[in-house]
């Protein structure tokens, strides 16, 4: 479903039990113009981790917006998602084309490591993801990426790549101007007063943002 070419707002969601209010936050974004969603919920139990990728999922197919799950290909596959995103530690890229099929976006991170990007891109993966550019609240002890590797991955590969790590609006065009496609975004998009607000802002440095405001 919508394998187009990955670019603009990434969402990916916090951490939270509060179903009601990430689905309100999720459905903000959307109408931001968020372009793809990534459920990411790592140490939530099964039952949680299952209610929610599939409100999330619905919410996703009404505005035609991918939503890709973290990790766990067999949830993945149990809820029909479109995809899944895998990092050093997660099941290998190759297993997860292999169970979800052609169809299925599979995205890799590759930190900083321009041999990852290679592996990506020969196992047929759809993204990859580089970081963390800036310093992240999500994850304090990660291992800064030069944000000229966005550079020499563009001229390496042609593969869409996903910046990841403490961008807001204001250090998001430098990131887009060394080649990167799209924007991964957790605190600077969820954990804000206006979610709508900051989709717009992330969107606009895409694209100017004409969308209503959902209050409105």
């Amino acid at each position: 479903m919508m394998r187009n070419r990955i670019s603009g707002l990434y969402g990916i969601t916090p951490a939270t039990a509060d179903d009601a209010w990430l689905c309100e936050r999720v459905e903000q974004a959307l109408r931001g113009r968020m372009t793809m969603l990534q459920y990411r919920a790592k140490d939530a139990a099964a039952g949680l981790k299952r209610r929610q990728a599939e409100r999330l999922l619905a919410l996703c197919r009404r505005y035609r917006v991918p939503m890709l799950i973290n990790d766990d290909i067999e949830l993945a596959r149990a809820i029909g998602a479109d995809g899944v995103h895998v990092g050093r530690d997660d099941v290998a890229p190759e297993r997860a084309r292999e169970v979800l099929g052609d169809r299925a976006i599979v995205g890799v991170s590759c930190y900083a490591d321009l041999d990852r990007l290679d592996h990506a891109q020969a196992i047929g993966a759809d993204y990859a993801a580089f970081g963390s550019f800036h310093p992240s609240t999500v994850k304090p002890g990660a291992a800064r990426a030069p944000l000229d590797l966005l550079r020499q991955a563009r001229e390496r590969s042609a593969l869409p790549l996903v910046a990841i790590g403490g961008i807001t609006p204001a250090n998001a065009p430098a990131l887009i101007a060394r080649g990167a496609d799209a924007l991964a975004v957790i605190t600077a998009l969820f954990h804000v007063p206006d979610t709508f607000a900051a989709a717009c802002a992330f969107a606009s440095c895409f694209e100017p943002c004409t969308s209503d405001h959902p209050s409105s």
